[in-house]
This record gives C-alpha cells, sequence and structure tokens, in this order.
C-alpha cells in the first residue's frame, strides 16, 4: 500500500508519517530529505520537482518488492497528487492519500515558528512563507486528519485502521 500524507508544512505530517512507521513495517520517503540530498549533492541549487521525481521512482520500486510505502510530502497541487496515483497504479497497490490539517490557525503558527531543522541544511519555512506556499485546494476523495483535534498516535491509528479494512475491500 501507498500511504500519502499531504498539508502544508507545521501540520503535522512528519511526526504522524514517523508514528505510523513505527507501526508499520514500510519505506519511509519524507521530500524533505530528498529534496535537501539533492541540493547538498551540487547537483540542483532548488529541488523544483526533483524531489517529487526521485521520491515517485522510490515508491515504485518497493512497492514493485512488495513493500508498503509511506509518502510525507506537501503533495501541493493536483499535478503531485495525480504522480503518486500513477505510482499506486502501475503497481497495482492499494492507495491511502491523506490531507493533514491544522485547523487552529494560532497553534499551526506556533508549530511553523518553534520548529527546529532535523535535516542537514534544512531551514524551515516562516509562518509567512507558508501562509503564502502554492497549495491548491483537494478535489478528490481523501482522509483528512486534523491535528489540532487529533493526536500523532491516534492519527497512525485512524491510518492504519483506515488501510487495513481498505486492503480487506471494506
Amino acid at each position: 500500500m501507498l500511504i500519502v500524507l499531504g498539508g502544508l508544512p507545521g501540520t503535522g505530517k512528519t511526526t504522524i508519517a514517523r508514528e505510523l512507521a513505527a507501526r508499520s513495517p514500510c519505506a519511509y520517503l519524507r521530500i524533505d530529505t530528498i529534496e535537501q540530498a539533492l541540493i547538498r549533492s551540487g547537483a540542483l541549487e532548488e529541488a523544483g520537482p526533483a524531489g517529487y521525481a526521485v521520491a515517485c521512482e522510490l515508491a515504485r520500486s518497493n512497492l514493485a518488492l512488495g513493500m508498503s510505502v509511506i509518502a510525507d510530502c506537501v503533495n501541493p497541487l493536483p499535478v503531485t497528487r495525480e504522480a503518486w496515483r500513477a505510482v499506486a497504479a502501475s503497481t497495482s497497490s492499494d492507495l491511502l492519500e491523506l490531507e493533514i490539517v491544522c485547523s487552529d490557525p494560532a497553534e499551526h503558527r506556533r508549530r511553523v515558528e518553534s520548529r527546529k531543522a532535523d535535516i542537514p541544511g534544512l531551514v524551515p519555512p516562516t509562518w509567512e512563507a507558508v501562509a503564502r506556499h502554492e497549495y491548491e485546494a483537494w478535489t478528490t476523495s481523501r482522509l483528512v486528519i486534523d491535528s489540532a483535534f487529533v493526536s500523532a498516535s491516534e492519527a497512525a491509528t485512524l491510518i492504519l485502521d483506515r488501510s487495513r479494512s481498505q486492503a480487506a475491500g471494506e
């Protein structure tokens, strides 16, 4: 199964994805990590779509091996969302798309402003950058989790329950 967590920076995607990965054997792909590796390598000055392209191919190869994959990314545009759907389809894998939101603006801002970089070279975005981030509304089905009301542990339980019922065809 391909589990794709999307949402603006600071909504809790990485915290939830790490909780999921700790509970279930899978490949964990974080776009921020891939993008920073590409930039540090000197191959690119800006990652642009390259991080997503690399992540999609890594997901495809792991899914083809029968491994589940968690993708942790902003996933801001219909084109990025369609790319993940194409990966799942090309490997005949189940797909669970999630949008992580934080409906409490004060809490979301607090999270963004208090973030510490955990990837060498990554400069976390400012609140102003998050507020201006290109992020198009979803028009397709997905599971929405509001991290203002659901802990990472609770979110992981919801996601794992949904993935199991989806895999069972329920």
